[in-house]
């Protein structure tokens, strides 16, 4: 119930954006169809008006000056009827296939690809009468009705300028013949068309900025709702406490597997322990293999006296070894000479322990 009380202050994340997506909820203006599909068509009149207008001619002129040659009867209607309306559709179909093209064009740059089939699903809300009463006087209704009220006034006002300014051109054809007539009426009508299209494409633009405005403020979320997606996606904060405590208390058990291995252990007495293992035949540098403070530099100290590891005592170089290097990682340059002394020391013990060794045996 809290939720219904928060503010939507929160901008949609990626996830929801694709959930309303998928619900067919997209930023889109139907006024930018109309306007590219009129332009189009417009363009397609001019450029291919004219070769359209005269095979329109032929096919009307064939088809009256041959109609008395045409033996009409039930068996023979349909198929010349068939015949007629296919050549007649070959010779708009440039058109028409301009037209189609335009309209999945302007979608596409609208919403890009999208596929889905939830609005086509019936909802009861749609066909209630009382859902469309409130559609009826809802905040949509009258966005749509001043729309509607701006684009007539806007189509008005050019067509009164643009037929106002030809009215003597209009009353100078009573003397012409047909075919000045519609060729003058041709052009008038493309002239008018362009500065209707222009206009309203304006409109248009306007119109997507307001449509993506609105898209953006719909989909805007609570901050419980962002909290509540994120623990979704990531899982109950709780949960992924225990699973990164789980992570390294399994690190640490394989850090402390790794100290036996080790050369030497560095240490700041009471609170840091760094465990080291050089090997001269395949590695540059020595490396830290396990390092910890407190209670787990006390047990890698421990681990280490337990298998025989030799444990130094240096401060300085502890702590700098804990603060800049990360476990499998060499130590730095700066610290060749230090350490090199350190493991010379412990490698001349080793070897005059060995040496012992073989002198008893």
């Amino acid at each position: 119930m809290a939720e219904e009380f928060q503010e939507r202050t929160e901008k949609a994340t990626p996830r929801r954006r694709r959930e309303s997506r998928k619900k067919g909820h997209v930023a889109r203006s139907m006024e930018i169809n109309t306007v590219l599909i009129l332009l189009a068509g417009l363009i397609s009149l001019w450029l291919f008006g004219p070769l359209v207008y005269r095979q329109l001619v032929d096919l009307v002129v064939g088809t009256f000056t041959g109609s008395h040659g045409i033996e009409v009867d039930e068996s023979s209607i349909y198929p010349y009827m068939l015949s007629w309306l296919a050549r007649f559709l070959r010779i708009i179909a440039p058109i028409l296939l301009i037209l189609a093209f335009t309209g999945l064009l302007s979608n596409f740059l609208q919403v890009g690809i999208t596929l889905t089939g939830e609005p086509l699903i019936p909802k009861l809300s749609k066909i209630s009468p009382i859902s469309g009463f409130k559609r009826l006087f809802s905040k949509r209704s009258l966005e749509e009705l001043f729309k509607g009220i701006v684009k007539l006034s806007i189509i008005g006002y050019i067509s009164y300028v643009t037929i106002k300014g030809e009215i003597p051109a209009y009353l100078s054809l009573a003397d012409r013949d047909i075919a000045d007539m519609l060729s003058f009426t041709g052009r008038m009508t493309l002239r008018l068309g362009f500065r209707l299209a222009l206009a309203l494409l304006v409109l248009a633009l306007f119109d997507y900025a307001f449509q993506k405005w609105e898209y953006e403020k719909a989909i805007r979320m609570t901050k419980q709702e962002v909290k509540e997606e994120l623990k979704d996606i990531e899982g109950d904060p709780l949960i992924r406490s225990r699973v990164r405590s789980v992570q390294r208390e399994m690190a640490r058990k394989r850090m402390m597997q790794r100290v036996p291995e080790a050369d030497v252990v560095i240490t700041n007495p009471i609170r840091l322990a760094v465990a080291l293992r050089y090997k001269v035949e395949s590695m540059a540098a020595p490396v830290v293999i396990a390092k910890g403070q407190r209670l787990i530099a006390e047990r890698i100290i421990a681990i280490a006296r337990e298998c025989g590891v030799p444990v130094v005592e240096n401060v300085p170089l502890a702590q700098t070894l804990y603060r800049t290097v990360e476990i499998g990682m060499e130590i730095p340059e700066e610290l060749y000479r230090v350490v090199a002394e350190i493991l010379a020391y412990i490698f001349h013990l080793k070897k005059g322990a060995f040496d012992e060794r073989e002198g008893e045996d």
